[in-house]
């Protein structure tokens, strides 16, 4: 019975090393952590299980050696040798080189997303719950993998477009609901137009902020001025909800009779 696998990339790369097509570095192996296998799920072929833990294999060791050498730097060899693949693996899952930094910007952009959001659950003040997503977010761009991949390299190597597109997919939505919970707080009533408006010009903020944050020669005092900065603005639109003063077109007009 023939073996469905044969000739398969992700089935070559999981041979032995003593293969002759197998490309094996271990200097370089050493310096990439291993990533265990994936455990058998009903259903699903072994073939596909290759499939799926080379993939991963590759996204990992490149999330690595992006974050060690830049994208400029990191060849496709250097991947394939530190996952231990052959090249006809790494093209069976990606185009190319920029394929597989966007894999990796979207695992670093979706992880970050996922941990702001993890530290902000179960945060009841509307308040509270904003400065901790901020601080939870300018904590992530003092990392090595958001510093080199997010914010040095990829607006070059996406491209302004995509990296926008990517950006808002993952941390835009994190954005819009700190905005939301603050701007509802109280029981204030703000039509959803209103709230996208505010998460652009936040998202924004953030986006520069945490670009200026990266690059500082000092992150930590670089991270502590803009939470005091944003802190004041988020005490300036507490301090305007306390007064009773909305968001509805004659707010602005309302706050100046107040005044």
């Amino acid at each position: 019975m023939p073996n469905s696998t044969r000739g398969d990339p992700d089935h070559v790369a999981a041979r032995s090393p003593h293969y002759s097509g197998q490309v094996a570095k271990p200097t370089v192996s050493k310096l990439v952590p291993k990533v265990p296998p994936l455990p058998a799920v009903p259903g699903v072929t072994k073939r596909q299980q290759y499939s799926a833990s080379t993939k991963r294999t590759l996204v990992e060791v490149a999330q690595q050696l992006f974050t060690e050498h830049g994208y400029a730097s990191t060849s496709l060899d250097a991947i394939v040798a530190g996952a231990q693949v052959t090249k006809g693996a790494l093209y069976h899952h990606f185009s190319g080189k920029q394929a597989l930094f966007e894999a990796v910007f979207e695992k670093v952009e979706s992880s970050t997303a996922r941990q702001i959001q993890q530290e902000m659950k179960g945060v009841k003040d509307p308040w509270e719950k904003a400065l901790t997503g901020l601080r939870s977010f300018l904590a992530a761009v003092q990392g090595p993998s958001y510093r080199r991949i997010v914010i040095q390299d990829g607006p070059a190597v996406l491209g302004y477009e995509r990296y926008r597109e990517q950006e808002e997919r993952s941390a835009f939505s994190v954005v819009q609901d700190i905005v939301r919970t603050v701007l509802t707080a109280d029981g204030h009533d703000v039509d959803d137009d209103m709230v996208g408006t505010f998460a652009q010009i936040f998202f924004g903020a953030l986006s520069s902020a945490g670009e200026a944050v990266s690059g500082a020669a000092d992150t930590t005092a670089a991270a502590q001025r803009v939470e005091t900065a944003i802190g004041f603005i988020l005490s300036g639109i507490q301090s305007l909800a306390d007064r009773g003063v909305t968001l509805a077109s004659g707010g602005l007009r309302q706050l100046r009779e107040q005044g």
